[in-house]
């Protein structure tokens, strides 16, 4: 973790010592802060791109958007944008949120049908609208109307995936390939893990503003119209631009009836790091979590969901609920104001 070598000078003729400073306001002088950044452990390109653009002058929100991008644009994650797994139908519907520290606005979609970038679309929402959230149809035509193109979102590969998770169900009429071990009779049962990914960013600028992002296709499978935290301010990510900035992947509902981001930022208000904010909200979750159905037989969630956070000092850090790897660690993504890398986080258990 490391610690920004400045913050805002006050107005008047005060001495600045630092090494880069920048006038922004008459009589008031602004040191240059070492940018910093983190991410889910899929956003190792998204935090690079960010720091690249925050070191060449960017607000932190321009920077993170830009980020998430890559990763919106990427047929082979198949948890965010183009090539996301779609909903129990075959659609792709996608969420996003945006929130801009220095104003503290926000603006996100929810079940975004056909267009690739729902990022953008949020940041829309924030500047073009008296609005914060806009949903379904609504939102495409809003998006359509600054000049998104429609397209198919739903790659061979997710089509591949989906085709197979109502293949192997067995309350249904779809049926699998003929497999000769079978003869086709009955259906090989096997074990089809439901899908959460999702990517977050937070990243703080030279200025000492902090702005996040967070995108995603949501819960794989999903029933249509399922709207999970990510686009949901307070639950999915927030933003106090004087104290830090959190978001989460994972179960979405845990973090709804949690209100679990601005909690990570209110923990940090009280003093604590971000990665011990992480650990707080993890165990919030797991000691409101009374459904038995989500929960194991030793009482702990039978769900995951990792936090992400950094404060206004430039400490960053994250935690899970869970380590549910065989072997290693759970990993996040941060640049630490010399380089971008995957680390280990924090977790309250072990499977």
């Amino acid at each position: 973790m490391t610690t920004r070598r400045s913050f805002l000078k006050q107005a008047g003729a005060v001495a600045v010592t630092a090494a880069f400073p920048k006038q922004v306001l008459p009589n008031t002088l602004v040191t240059e802060t070492i940018p910093i950044a983190v991410s889910s452990a899929n956003g190792v390109a998204a935090v690079s791109k960010a720091i690249e653009m925050i070191r060449g002058g960017k607000d932190a929100l321009e920077a993170v958007i830009a980020g998430v991008n890559i990763v919106e644009d990427d047929p082979n994650d198949n948890s965010v944008g183009y090539g996301g797994l779609p909903n129990e139908d075959g659609v792709v519907e996608l969420d996003a949120a945006v929130m801009h520290g220095p104003t503290h606005r926000a603006g996100a979609v929810a079940s975004l049908r056909n267009i690739k970038n729902p990022s953008k679309v949020a940041r829309l929402v924030m500047e073009r609208t008296d609005h914060v959230l806009l949903v379904g149809e609504g939102a495409l035509r809003f998006a359509k109307a600054h000049g998104f193109k429609e397209e198919d979102l739903l790659t061979d590969s997710s089509r591949e995936i989906w085709l197979r998770w109502k293949e192997k169900r067995t309350d249904d009429d779809w049926l699998p390939e003929y497999d000769e071990k079978t003869r086709g009779i009955g259906r090989l049962i096997e074990s089809h893990p439901r899908q959460t990914g999702t990517i977050h960013c937070s990243a703080l600028d030279l200025r000492g503003n902090i702005s996040c992002v967070t995108t995603t296709s949501g819960l794989s499978f999903k029933i249509p119209g399922r709207v999970g935290d990510s686009p949901i301010i307070g639950a999915g990510l927030y933003v106090d631009n004087e104290v830090g900035s959190a978001g989460s992947t994972g179960r979405g509902e845990a973090n709804l009836v949690n209100c679990s981001s601005v909690m990570v930022v209110e923990f940090m208000r009280q003093g604590k790091s971000p990665e011990q904010a992480c650990l707080e909200i993890c165990k919030r979750i797991a000691d409101h979590n009374k459904m038995a159905r989500l929960r194991m037989d030793d009482g702990r969630p039978n769900f995951n969901v990792k936090f992400y956070a950094l404060n206004k000092k430039g400490e960053f850090g994250a935690a899970c609920i869970t380590n549910d790897l065989k072997e290693g660690e759970p990993m996040y993504t941060a640049h630490d104001g010399k380089t971008t890398k995957l680390r280990p986080m924090a977790y309250l258990y072990k499977k």
